[in-house]
C-alpha cells in the first residue's frame, strides 16, 4: 500500500505532539522536584536557618559554593564620585572571590575584584574596586554611551537583583571604567533592553585598576512588601582583552557572556535590608516641544511651518510592586528613525519599537515568546504596539494614555488603554486601543497567561440611510512557559480574533520544545495561522499555513585546539504548507561555526530552498517572477569580527541562486569604528545584484551613524542612510543632554530626500527642540 508524503507528515506531527505532551507532563515532577532542590540549597547558604552571615561577616558560601550575601545600612547617603574613601570601606568587609564562567569554568578570577553592597533610606549602593595587572592603555573601555551595545564588548562591572526572589525575574545594570551605563529588565529569563530606569554610575582610578560606585534608588525598582526581604543578587566582572566574564555566584559555561546575569536561577542571595515602607511614589514628568516642519507630500504642501506643544507623563506607584503611568498628548520626536532594509521576500518587515512610554513594561505584555524564543518573524505577534500611533508610514498623534504594571503575588498584570488623534494626513481616524495581559508563575520557573487586545475606531456617524461601518477588532489568547531543569522549554499558545464578516479560519496556534544546553540543541516546532487571523494591534507576516519545523545542534569545545573555543554543527527544516495542504515553502539548512578564542567567529550556511508561487511577485521594480514552483541553493559565508575590537563588525557573503536566477550579496552589519572613546562611525548596507530572465536589478542601501560623546550623559549622533532602490536619501541629527538623572533636553533634525531626476529633492524637513523635567515625590 502506498502512503502518501502528506499522510506521513500529518502523522509525524500527531505523534510529535503527542510525545511532546508526555514529555511535558512526565517532566513536571521530576523539574519541579530538582528546581525545589535548587531553590532550598540556595536559601540555606550559609547557615541551616537561610539568614545569612552575621556582622561583621558580608558573605558565605557553603559547600555546593551557594553564596549567601549581607547589605549594610548606611547611616548617612554614600557620597558619589568614585573614589571610595568614606569610613565605610574601611570599617566593612568586602565581597570578593569571583569565579570564572569563561574560558575556564570554575575557576577563580585572574584578577581580584572587591565590592561592598550598601544602602541607606532612599537608595542600594554598590561600590567595586576592579584590579587590573594590565596598564590603562590596555584596558577596553571605548563607549560612554547609555545602553549601547558596544558595552558588551567593554571591561565592565554589572549586577542583577531578583527582588521579587522568584528565580526568573529580575533587574540588570552593568558599567565600564567611563561610567557609560546600561541596563534591562527580565521578565521570565527573557530580555527587555528598552527598560530605562532612573540610576547613576561614577567611575574613579587607584593604582592598580579602576572603581565604581552606583546609586539605584528603591524607586527605581519593584519588590514585594514587607520584613526580612530576600532578594536574589548576581555581581559580575568582564576583562575583555582576556574574554573572561566571572561571576560571584557561579553560572554554568552554556550561559555564556552577557546571557549570565539574566540567568537569575543562579544568583546569591541578599539578606539585611529594611526597605522603605509604604511612602509616596509618584513621579511627574513635564515637557514642552517647539519644531518647524515641511511636508511636500501633504496636500496642500507645508513650508517651514511653525508649531509648539506640551503635554505630561506621571507615575504613581500604587504598591512597591504595581505602578500606573499615565500620559498626555505624547511626543516622540526625539526618537531615531528606523534603519532601511533590503527585502527580497513577499512578506512584510517588523521593524522594532523605540518609543520609551511603549517600551517600559514591554515584557509583561509580550504574548508567546517563550520557550527559548521566537527566532523568525513568522510567528505572529498579538500585541505589536508599533501599529498605535503609525498609519500609513506616519506618526500619528496620542491624545492619551494609561497603564497598569506589577506583579500580584504570583500574578503579573500589564493593562493598556491609548486614545490617538484623527489626521488627515496619514488617513487615520481617531481610535482606541485598548490591551489587558495577565501571566501567572507556575512551578519554579515556569508561567500560564492570557491577553485581550480591542481596537476600535470611533468612525464618523453613518449618513441617513446607511448602516455604520464596523472596523473594530478583538484578539485574545492563552500561553504557557514550562521551564525544566536548567535548557529544556515547552511552549504553546492559542490566539483567536474577531472581525466582522471574517470569522472563519481565524485563529492561531503553535507547540513547541526547545532542548538548548552548551553540548546539545534540539528544536521542534508547528505553528498554525489561519487565512483570516488578524490581530490589528498585532503583526502577522504571513497567513493560511501550517509550519512544521525542526533543528539540531552539536557544540562541542575542542580542548586541543588551544585557538578555537567552540565548534557548533546545526542542521535543520523549515517546511510550510498552505491552507490547502499543498506545499509552499521548504528550507533545508546547515550551519557550521567556529568560534575563537579571540572572540571571533566564522559561519558556513548552505540553504536548499524551494518556494511555490501562486500569484506574480515583484521582487522589483518591473522585475516580475511569474507563477510557478522554484527550487535553488544558496551560500552564506559570515564572518564576525570581536567587537572588543577599535574595528570591528560582520561581513557577510550570500552567493548562488534565487529563483530561476542568481544572485550576489555581500552585506555589513553591527559595524563600528572606535576612532577615540568618545567618537566613532558605524558603517553597515547590503549591495545586492539579482540577474533574472525577466530582468536584472542591482539594491544597494547604504547607512552610517556617527556619534559624539561629550560625557556620559550628553551626546550627539547623526544617521545618514540611502536606498537605491527608491532612490532615497534620509538624515537624521540628534542632541541629547541628560541634564539631572531622567530629565533630558534633545535637538532633532530630520529630512528625507528623492534623488530621482526632475522630482522634487527635498520631501519632507523637521527641525525640533525638546526638553522634559523629572519630578519625584
Amino acid at each position: 500500500m502506498c502512503t502518501s508524503p502528506h499522510a506521513v507528515l500529518n502523522d509525524f506531527r500527531a505523534g510529535a505532539l503527542a510525545a511532546a505532551l508526555w514529555l511535558v507532563w512526565s517532566g513536571i515532577a521530576a523539574a519541579d522536584q530538582a528546581s525545589d532542590k535548587q531553590t532550598q540549597a540556595r536559601s540555606t547558604a550559609g547557615g541551616a536557618d537561610g539568614n545569612g552571615p552575621s556582622a561583621p561577616d558580608v558573605m558565605t558560601r557553603d559547600a555546593l559554593g551557594h553564596a549567601v550575601v549581607r547589605a549594610t545600612r548606611l547611616a548617612e547617603p554614600l557620597q558619589l564620585d568614585g573614589r571610595l574613601d568614606e569610613a565605610v570601606f574601611q570599617t566593612v568587609p568586602p565581597l570578593s572571590d569571583f569565579i570564572q564562567q569563561v574560558p575556564d569554568e570554575g575557576k577563580p578570577a585572574t584578577e581580584k575584584t572587591e565590592v561592598w553592597v550598601l544602602y541607606d533610606a532612599n537608595n542600594i549602593y554598590l561600590a567595586a574596586k576592579c584590579w587590573d595587572s594590565a596598564p590603562e592603555s590596555e584596558w577596553i573601555a571605548n563607549d560612554y554611551r547609555r545602553d549601547s551595545f558596544q558595552m558588551k564588548q567593554n571591561d565592565t562591572f554589572g549586577l542583577s537583583f531578583d527582588t521579587f526572589y522568584d528565580h526568573r525575574n529580575g533587574f540588570v545594570f552593568y558599567t565600564n571604567p567611563l561610567g557609560a551605563r546600561v541596563d534591562y529588565a527580565v521578565v521570565d529569563e527573557t530580555t527587555n533592553f528598552d527598560w530605562n530606569p532612573v540610576w547613576d554610575a561614577r567611575p574613579g582610578r587607584f593604582e592598580g585598576g579602576w572603581t565604581v560606585e552606583i546609586a539605584i534608588p528603591f524607586k527605581s525598582l519593584r519588590y514585594l512588601k514587607g520584613e526580612g526581604q530576600r532578594w536574589g543578587m548576581q555581581l559580575r566582572r568582564v576583562i575583555r582583552r582576556k574574554n573572561e566574564w566571572a561571576y560571584l555566584a557561579r553560572v554554568p559555561r552554556w550561559a555564556e557572556g552577557p546571557n549570565g546575569l539574566t540567568r537569575v536561577q543562579y544568583a546569591a542571595t541578599l539578606v539585611g535590608l529594611e526597605l522603605p515602607g509604604d511612602t509616596t511614589n509618584i513621579e511627574v514628568k513635564p515637557y514642552v516641544v517647539a519644531r518647524t516642519d515641511s511636508d511636500y507630500l501633504r496636500t496642500p504642501a507645508i513650508r517651514n511651518d511653525p508649531d509648539g506643544d506640551f503635554g505630561v507623563d506621571a507615575k504613581y506607584g500604587i504598591t512597591p510592586n504595581l505602578t500606573a503611568d499615565f500620559t498626555y498628548n505624547t511626543d516622540f520626536a526625539q526618537v531615531e528613525v528606523d534603519e532601511q532594509q533590503v527585502n527580497l521576500t513577499r512578506f512584510s518587515i517588523q521593524f522594532p519599537e523605540k518609543r520609551d512610554f511603549f517600551l517600559e513594561g514591554k515584557g509583561l505584555f509580550d504574548f508567546a515568546r517563550g520557550g527559548g524564543g521566537n527566532s523568525t518573524s513568522i510567528v505572529p505577534t498579538v500585541f505589536f504596539s508599533r501599529r498605535i500611533g503609525l498609519e500609513n508610514g506616519r506618526v500619528v498623534p496620542v491624545l492619551f494614555g494609561s497603564r497598569l504594571t506589577g506583579k500580584m503575588g504570583r500574578l503579573g498584570i500589564g493593562a493598556l488603554n491609548i486614545q490617538t488623534r484623527e489626521d488627515e494626513a496619514a488617513r487615520a481616524e481617531s481610535t482606541n486601543f485598548t490591551v489587558i495581559r495577565v501571566k501567572s508563575d507556575v512551578l519554579r520557573r515556569s508561567s500560564v497567561g492570557a491577553i485581550f487586545t480591542n481596537r476600535t475606531p470611533l468612525a464618523p456617524p453613518a449618513r441617513p440611510g446607511e448602516e455604520r461601518p464596523d472596523g473594530s477588532n478583538q484578539a485574545y489568547g492563552a500561553d504557557a512557559n514550562f521551564a525544566f531543569f536548567d535548557s529544556w522549554y515547552v511552549s504553546g499558545y492559542y490566539a483567536k480574533n474577531n472581525t466582522p464578516g471574517q470569522d472563519e479560519d481565524s485563529a492561531s496556534y503553535q507547540a513547541k520544545s526547545n532542548y538548548n544546553a552548551d553540548r546539545y540543541g534540539l528544536i521542534l516546532d508547528y505553528l498554525v495561522v489561519g487565512q483570516n487571523f488578524n490581530p490589528e494591534i498585532g503583526f502577522v507576516q504571513r497567513r493560511d499555513f501550517k509550519r512544521t519545523y525542526g533543528s539540531a545542534r552539536f557544540s562541542p569545545r575542542p580542548e586541543s585546539i588551544d585557538w578555537v573555543r567552540k565548534f557548533t554543527f546545526e542542521g535543520g527544516v523549515d517546511y510550510i504548507v498552505n491552507g490547502s495542504e499543498q506545499l509552499e515553502t521548504r528550507l533545508q539548512f546547515g550551519r557550521f561555526a567556529s568560534e575563537f578564542e579571540n572572540s571571533d567567529i566564522l559561519t558556513i550556511e548552505p540553504h536548499n530552498t524551494y518556494e511555490l508561487l501562486a500569484e506574480p511577485f515583484e521582487v522589483s521594480r518591473g522585475v516580475i517572477i511569474p507563477p510557478g514552483s522554484y527550487e535553488f541553493n544558496d551560500l552564506v559565508v559570515t564572518y564576525l569580527v570581536g567587537a572588543q575590537r577599535r574595528a570591528n563588525g560582520q561581513l557577510s557573503l550570500l552567493v548562488g541562486e534565487f529563483y530561476d536566477g542568481t544572485i550576489t550579496s555581500f552585506t555589513i552589519s553591527s559595524a563600528r569604528v572606535g576612532v577615540t572613546p568618545r567618537f566613532s562611525f558605524e558603517p553597515g548596507g547590503a549591495i545586492t545584484h539579482v540577474e533574472l530572465p525577466y530582468g536584472s536589478f542591482t539594491a544597494n542601501l547604504f547607512r552610517l551613524r556617527t556619534d559624539y560623546a561629550f560625557s556620559a550623559r550628553m551626546f550627539a549622533s547623526a544617521f545618514l542612510q540611502y536606498n537605491q532602490a527608491d532612490r532615497r536619501f534620509s538624515s537624521n541629527v540628534r542632541f541629547r543632554w541628560e541634564y539631572k538623572p531622567g530629565s533630558e533636553f534633545f535637538v532633532v533634525y530630520t529630512d528625507e530626500r528623492d534623488t530621482r531626476p526632475g522630482l522634487r529633492g527635498l520631501q519632507n524637513r523637521a527641525f525640533v527642540v525638546k526638553v522634559n523635567r523629572l519630578f519625584r515625590f
